[in-house]
């Protein structure tokens, strides 16, 4: 394998892990806040007090929400359900969020 080879594949490795895992947060995202939450850059929230995932920065630093999803997020709009994930789904879930953002 030549240098170049070997220099690309050690770039596309990692991006390709990231993409796998931002794809993992947006199958989370959407299985489990869509019904409230817009999800998407383009999408608007279904319930009225429940913030658009692309704009969150607005209001809360993104990486503030890895200890909040940690910690289990219980009050994020009156009847938003309890929301605990593991770290591996944190992970995800911010990384996608990161992702979308205005």
């Amino acid at each position: 394998m030549t240098t170049t080879a070997l220099l690309l594949a050690s770039v596309a490795r990692p991006a390709m892990a990231e993409d796998a895992q931002v794809a993992r947060g947006r199958a989370l995202v959407e299985a489990n806040c869509s019904r409230c939450h817009a999800v998407t850059r383009t999408d608007a929230s279904k319930h009225p007090e429940a913030p658009a995932f692309h704009t969150l920065w607005k209001r809360y630093p993104i990486d503030a929400l890895e200890e909040a999803f940690a910690e289990g997020i219980y009050v994020g709009h009156p009847d938003m359900p309890e929301f605990v994930a593991d770290p591996d789904q944190i992970a995800a879930i911010i990384a996608y969020i990161e992702s979308i953002q205005d």
